[in-house]
């Protein structure tokens, strides 16, 4: 019996949802010469069963492998055309991209941080969203989990889950192959082969390679960097699988793949040039940024970035993995045993333009140093059955994670005279008597510096020229030269940090057929964690010594400076140039242990009505920030962020009607997130820090019609959302002093979390005689405004989107050839994926707190603010070749 459920598996992938053109919320699988598929063809495996749709207490996004082709999926970023409520961004690195549903995820790129949304490939836990941003080669089908999903899919799963599914080896023999060509100088080429090498033997192999020209134009400023362009696309991938069925009741799956990227990304645009604009300009070959608009205010879209380095990254991926399915009659009346062995190395390295400008300022190189791995061992163990009244099923679940992370950074030439304008401008705006200068460093760290030298020694902008001599004539004083040293040109760390962890977890789903219409189900799961860092911050090239030399003079500085003194000295002892960092060691270990879990309820009216009530309590793990972090200029006593935990209430109604063609379904949903792990950029590094509370609540709806016309499906859905930070003080806080730059998040509107967001699409597909068939499709989706920024910071926010995808298909009736012509993006709408500070480029928020209890005043922000963008329109043809 196995053997006969698992070929009409291995073969679907070529017949499925011909009809179905992507649905937040559902997928079908049906003959291509079928009549209107119904709505039970729909099985999901969301509570690791077999189940319909319809019959699963869950909001769930289920998306065939030919939906996902339609809608032109490669990657988790493009699953958004068709998911709504879900949000997918990359900032720096695509080693950076992040996934947030209902308004709820993990930003930023510290790998110390885990996700909020679990990504799962084949059965196997990734535990960093960027793992499936590339190609994922054949899909069988994609299903996204809304809401905590703790209780199956383990910890690390609070905000819900997209579980990927690959298509298996068949053991009947097929290939197909695809060439795609597109604007950009986009190409691609991908291929598969599957079939039987004996009569319990099956394989499958697949392997793809892409590449495409960036999608930013780029001066290079002061140079040495010489791509012109960023954003461009390079990887390739292989995958390949046996399937061994040595007899009727066992089933073993090997998986191993292997991919790799090497690209330029990701620099970013100006979206707003502040005053400091003139410094740069002043520094760079060429403007070094874009003029800044009448005002300060929102400059018009553009794809012109400014970069003088190199944006270079390699990221590899690659693994093993080994599924066993065993089917025991005999046992408890029949069970099922499953177990599931990964092992899994993911590894980057990047270069990275830090400031974004022409001028040289600040940034990384892609020496190995600057970069993380992540290396992964995971088993679990399922044993599941049922009776004519309970379906159960109990588990365990064990991994080991080592994550080694390299970080290093880099001053340029111009650092020390941009550091300088921006303190000589700071006071000139106090006193004019002061000049704006770009060589004053040496006043503040000369060795022995006076009060009168150094207020002598700003006067003369740092020359030592000016009215010193008799009777106030101009001559210049060697003793007010600005001779102490600047910082450090070239590398000034190299920090090496490694985190190992344990996990281990039990677990239980049981669902309790009351009677035939009524069904309970609990879910259980403990968890136990540990995990340990360990890190050595060194400084490199005598950096250290301008902040010591600054903080040496601090009497006489203050002598002259008064209350701007702490400030500015801070400046001078920021995270990268902070002598407090020197040889700094790490050693810190935590274990805790959490329990999660869920209960539902459903009735089934009649076969078209099924409604449910949940509740379920979900976990994010505890961790460090693997980063330079401090207070004022003292390092932190510790870099450990406690866990995070969600109770999520949920109500919702399924239903099946006209025939069983049309689904409508609905859920309200009302989540509480304590410790929310927010990591935000706090001027100076990005740092998680714990916010006691996220509230997200709201309504998800979506619907599908397999109409009465022969291959057109319409589908729709919408998600709203209020999500939003619940009230709190620094007092509330773990690190009181991190309170300023997150002052706008009390009671407001959490980042990323629109209110609005909703998918429609029409499908067509039909023979059209003559052994030809022909379809279209039309796939978009609305997103109202949000905010990019973890701060909030007003110049961060998004207006209200739509983005539209379609295409055009011909081919023959039996799908032995199909040609298509497609359109990613049809109206190239314009809009940012994030947001963020431009690095030392002015300040938004106060020392003080202002007349609104906030730190924020927007008429003295001073910020530039740049952006990663969203990709353009795109398009080209694609030619498809199966047997």
């Amino acid at each position: 019996m196995r053997l006969t459920n698992l070929l009409r598996a291995t073969v679907s992938g070529a017949v499925v949802g011909a009809c179905a053109f992507g649905l937040a919320g559902t997928a079908v699988a049906q003959s291509a010469q079928d009549g209107p598929a119904t709505i039970d063809d729909i099985i999901v495996t969301a509570q690791k069963r077999e189940q319909s749709l319809q019959d699963v207490p869950i909001v769930v996004t289920s998306l065939s492998g030919e939906m996902l082709d339609d809608a032109g999926v490669r990657d988790i970023k493009d699953l958004q055309i068709v998911t709504p409520g879900l949000v997918v961004t990359s900032n720096s690195s695509e080693a950076a991209t992040t996934a947030r549903i209902r308004g709820v995820g993990t930003v930023g790129d510290n790998p110390g941080l885990e996700s909020s949304v679990g990504v799962v490939i084949d059965g196997v836990y990734r535990s960093r969203n960027s793992v499936g941003f590339g190609d994922l080669g054949e899909l069988s089908r994609i299903e996204v989990l809304k809401g905590p999903q703790g209780t199956l899919f383990g910890k690390n799963t609070s905000a819900g889950v997209i579980n990927i599914i690959t298509e298996a080896p068949s053991f009947t023999p097929g290939y197909n192959a695809e060439l795609t060509f597109g604007n950009y100088g986009a190409m691609g080429v991908t291929g598969s082969v599957t079939g039987p090498l004996t009569d319990q033997l099956a394989f499958r192999l697949y392997a793809g390679r892409r590449v495409r020209n960036g999608f930013y134009d780029v001066d290079t400023g002061d140079g040495p960097r010489t791509e012109t362009d960023d954003n461009n696309q390079d990887f390739w991938t292989t995958r390949g699988q046996l399937l061994w069925m040595p007899n009727d009741n066992t089933s073993i799956r090997v998986i191993a793949d292997y991919s790799r990227r090497d690209e330029y990304c990701c620099t970013g645009v100006q979206v707003r040039t502040g005053p400091t604009y003139p410094f740069i300009d002043l520094l760079s070959n060429g403007a070094g940024q874009r003029p800044p608009a009448a005002g300060f205010g929102i400059l018009p879209y553009s794809r012109q970035a400014y970069a003088n380095r190199s944006s270079d990254q390699e990221i590899e991926d690659k693994g093993v993995s080994v599924e066993a399915n065993i089917d025991l009659p005999s046992l408890f009346g029949g069970a099922q045993l499953t177990s599931i062995t990964a092992l899994r190395r993911w590894t980057s390295s990047n270069g990275q333009e830090s400031d974004y400008t022409g001028a040289d300022l600040v940034y990384r190189i892609n020496d190995g140093n600057f970069g993380y791995g992540v290396d992964n061992f995971s088993q679990e163990l399922r044993l599941a059955g049922r009776t004519d009244r309970l379906d159960w099923l109990v588990g365990v679940f064990a991994t080991t994670e080592g994550i080694e992370r390299g970080d290093t950074f880099y001053l340029g030439a111009d650092y020390s005279p941009m550091l300088s304008l921006l303190i000589s401008s700071q006071l000139n705006a106090a006193n004019a008597t002061i000049p704006v200068s770009p060589t004053t460093i040496g006043c503040y760290t000369r060795t022995g510096q006076t009060a009168q030298a150094f207020g002598a020694c700003l006067a003369s902008g740092g020359t030592g020229t000016g009215p010193f001599g008799p009777g106030g004539s101009i001559v210049t004083n060697p003793a007010f030269a600005a001779t102490g040293p600047g910082f450090t040109v070239g590398q000034t760390f190299e920090d090496d940090y490694s985190q190992d962890s344990t996990s281990f977890a039990v677990f239980t789903n049981n669902t309790w057929h009351v009677t035939d219409a009524f069904d309970l189900t609990l879910g259980l799961r403990y968890t136990m964690d540990e995990k340990s860092v360990d890190g050595t911050q060194r400084n490199t090239n005598g950096n250290g010594n301008t902040c010591n030399a600054a903080l040496a003079n601090a009497a006489a500085i203050g002598a002259v400076l008064g209350a701007n003194t702490s400030a500015i000295l801070g400046r001078f002892c920021l995270p990268w140039t902070n002598s407090a960092f020197q040889n700094r060691t790490i050693d810190e270990s935590f274990d805790d242990g959490e329990l999660s879990g869920t209960i539902k309820a459903s009735y089934r009216f009649n076969p078209a009505v099924m409604a449910y009530v949940s509740y379920a309590r979900g976990y994010k793990s505890f961790g460090y920030n693997l980063d330079r972090v401090q207070t004022g200029i003292t390092p932190v006593s510790s870099l450990f962020f406690p866990s995070e935990v969600v109770d999520s209430y949920e109500a919702g109604v399924k239903m099946t009607l006209l025939d069983r063609t049309l689904l409508l379904n609905a859920s309200y949903f009302d989540q509480r997130f304590t410790d929310f792990q927010l990591n935000t950029f706090l001027g100076t590094s990005f740092v998680v820090e714990s916010i006691p509370e996220l509230n997200s609540r709201g309504v998800d709806a979506d619907f599908l019609w397999f109409t009465p016309v022969e291959g057109l499906s319409l589908q729709g859905g919408m998600t709203f959302i209020d999500a939003q930070y619940g009230e709190f003080t620094a007092a509330d806080m773990a690190n009181p002093g991190n309170f300023p730059q997150l002052s706008l998040l009390p009671g407001n509107r959490a980042s990323f979390a629109p209110e609005v967001s909703g998918t429609a699409s029409i499908n067509f597909d039909r023979s059209v005689g003559n052994g030809m068939r022909a379809g279209f499709s039309l796939a978009a989706k609305y997103t109202s405004e949000y905010n990019t920024g973890s701060d909030l910071l007003p110049f961060k926010m998004q207006d209200a989107y739509t983005v539209l995808n379609g295409r055009i298909s011909l081919g023959s009736e039996d799908e032995r050839w199909t040609g298509e012509f497609w359109v990613q993006n049809l109206t190239d709408e314009e809009y940012y994926q994030v947001v963020y500070n431009g690095f030392i480029q002015g300040n938004a928020f106060a020392s003080t707190v202002q007349p609104d209890g906030t730190f924020y005043n927007p008429a003295a922000d001073t910020l530039t603010y740049n952006a990663f963008l969203a990709h353009p329109r795109t398009y080209g043809v694609t030619l498809r070749v199966r047997y």
